[in-house]
């Protein structure tokens, strides 16, 4: 979705002797050269990827079946396309210059420094690094990142469409859907698009009255108006492809985990319709074989112009028997945590939700990292009738590598007497009770609207505060009930803590950093955390842990029942300051005791 007004940042080409030479010096890329300009130095991408933990995930396959075993491939070549996609959706020019940069890699003769940019690309799944002091550089030649990405027009303001929405109040459904790209009005992407349903026959009859639209719209083009198309439309090859691979991995298993087939042709559908009802609620509600897997565009955080586009994620695992078996006891007890929220109305919470602990085998566009959970569906009108499913990624939540970077973070924050309360089980059920979080709460405002419409680009900062808070609240009464002892209720709540500490300032597009860092800036603010300037140490104080957790969940949990978007923006901003102290100083001393910053995660199911 390239706009027409801009292209991509040509590189400058080397003399053919130039080119020569270096591939004579650097067979191997054992000599340092000058990259074009718009190339990061290899001296500045050697900074990051020094600061950057490889994992390799490599679960154990045995235990599936023949069928199981020959639709992973399939399912994987599904994530390989919608790895594309993010990419694309995040940055029109991801694709080219990710393309470009093979080629110039190939033509150096494959020196370290374009091998290392090629690692960058990986790691930040784009053209676009994090650099260590938190700020976002293009590492190839390609334009800055936008706030609305590539689902809205690249060049466009929030103001202009707010204009436009104010004018045109009927277009707003489709404008701010979760599943449209929005486009400015002129003839040649109307043209375009019009083609598409020419061609693909099933995405006229799935999206009835689009080309009618269309045909109007091209009668009165104006370059200052907006329209939207589904993300079938705007994608159709990547999706019909994805659609093909579906059908395919669904056949294959039909005969041996029939729910799992289902969801898959569902889902199929779903991609081509951009309505999940159908996929989610076979999802959600099915039971499946060892392979599970997350299929499709559900979260929204790289919207940050408005915080309602969803991007694309493949997410494909495999059970843990063993691991999944702790987390059922639970089950039995959400609509007593749901009722203990300091909220009211309380809401009924559908019992029998799907939660599982899983291996993953290969993860793929916004869900590839380090994620260690997810909960999904999102959209309200589906987990009302349906529910959500939870599924835990115990190989990342229990990989010694990545715990032991965070514990030298905590160790390096808190003050001594702290340090051994800290443990990997801490954060397994801290995160399954964020992820049960998720699922509590309000999921309306009181005047009926859903979240994201009201509070907007705030909506996903309150939400993941608020699965945060919910995960130390019920911690007392899980202690109560023996589910955790003593050093588990200690580990959970160091956890917790660990989980506030922050290297750099964020900013606001950074989701969980903010309401981190605001929760950081809560307790000290009432007395749960004081920090101690002589050790420059933070000390916790564990009398006021339930009771500061709960004033904060109070808070939130009011925000989202009103839905006042300017009361939410003063909250944020009241609690997401960063000062020299004790901020600067408590992330100076992790990042001096630091051995990594970034994880870059490799599959073995990939041949990685």
């Amino acid at each position: 979705m390239s706009p027409p007004t801009k292209l991509l940042t040509k590189r400058g080409v080397l003399p053919a002797f130039v080119g020569l030479a270096l591939m004579l010096l650097n067979p191997a890329g054992l000599v340092a050269v000058e990259l074009p300009q718009g190339y990061m130095s290899e001296k500045e991408s050697r900074q990051i990827l020094a600061k950057t933990l490889t994992l390799r995930l490599d679960p154990d396959l045995s235990p599936l079946s023949e069928a199981e075993r020959k639709a992973v491939p399939v399912l994987l070549e599904v994530g390989q396309i919608f790895q594309e996609l993010y990419e694309i959706t995040r940055h029109y020019q991801a694709r080219s210059a990710h393309a470009e940069l093979l080629r110039l890699d190939e033509e150096l003769g494959h020196p370290q420094a374009t091998r290392d940019l090629i690692d960058l690309y990986r790691l930040f799944k784009g053209p676009v690094a994090r650099t260590l002091d938190n700020k976002l550089v293009p590492f190839l030649p390609v334009e800055e990142r936008v706030p609305g990405k590539n689902v809205y027009p690249w060049d466009v303001e929030k103001d202009e469409i707010e204009q436009f929405l104010e004018n045109y109040p009927e277009e707003e459904s489709q404008i701010l859907h979760v599943r449209t790209v929005v486009r400015r009005s002129d003839p040649l992407r109307i043209n375009g698009d019009l083609s598409t349903l020419e061609n693909h026959p099933i995405l006229d009859l799935l999206h009835p009255g689009l080309k009618e639209r269309l045909v109007a719209l091209r009668e009165e083009p104006s370059r200052r108006a907006f329209y939207a198309v589904p993300y079938s439309v705007a994608f159709s090859e990547y999706l019909m492809g994805a659609y093909y691979l579906l059908n395919k991995a669904a056949a294959l298993l039909e005969s041996d985990d029939q729910d799992f087939s289902r969801f898959l042709r569902h889902r199929a559908v779903d991609l081509l319709r951009d309505d999940y009802e159908a996929g989610d609620a076979a999802w959600v509600t099915g039971s499946f074989g060892n392979l599970n897997a997350e299929i499709g565009s559900y979260e929204t955080y790289d919207d940050q112009l408005y915080g309602v586009k969803s991007f694309f994620a493949l997410s494909l695992v495999v059970k843990d028997p063993m691991m999944s078996s702790t987390v059922e006891t639970v089950k039995t007890w959400l609509q007593e945590m749901e009722d203990i929220l300091p909220y009211e109305p309380h809401k009924t919470v559908r019992g029998d939700i799907p939660i599982g602990a899983y291996n993953v085998v290969a993860d793929f566009g916004q869900a590839r990292g380090t994620n260690t959970a997810t909960i999904l569906p999102n959209e309200s009108y589906i987990t009302r009738k349906y529910g959500r499913t939870i599924l835990l990624r115990n190989n990342i939540l229990t990989n010694k590598n990545i715990f032991e970077v965070r514990r030298t973070a905590f160790n390096a924050a808190v003050s001594e007497q702290y340090h051994n309360d800290y443990d990997p089980k801490g954060d397994f059920f801290r995160t399954l009770w964020h992820e049960i979080g998720h699922y509590l709460g309000p999921d309306l405002t009181e005047d009926g609207r859903t979240l994201d419409v009201a509070l907007e680009e705030d909506v996903s900062i309150l939400e993941e505060l608020k699965a945060d808070l919910i995960a130390l609240y019920v911690s007392k009464r899980l202690r109560k009930k023996g589910y955790y002892d003593k050093p588990r209720l200690r580990a959970v709540q160091a956890s917790g803590i660990r989980r506030v500490l922050q290297k750099n300032q964020p900013k606001k597009s950074q989701v969980y950093r903010t309401m981190q860092l605001m929760q950081m800036n809560y307790y000290l603010e009432k007395g749960l955390l004081e920090y101690d300037g002589q050790k420059n140490k933070l000390v916790i104080h564990h009398d006021q842990y339930h009771p500061v957790v709960e004033s904060m969940l109070r808070e939130v949990l009011a925000l989202q029942q009103s839905g006042d978007k300017g009361a939410a923006d003063e909250f944020i901003a009241k609690y997401s300051t960063w000062e020299e102290s004790p901020h600067e100083r408590v992330a100076t001393s992790m990042k001096e005791a630091e051995n990594y910053r970034y994880g870059l995660v490799r599959y073995g199911a990939l041949g990685e």
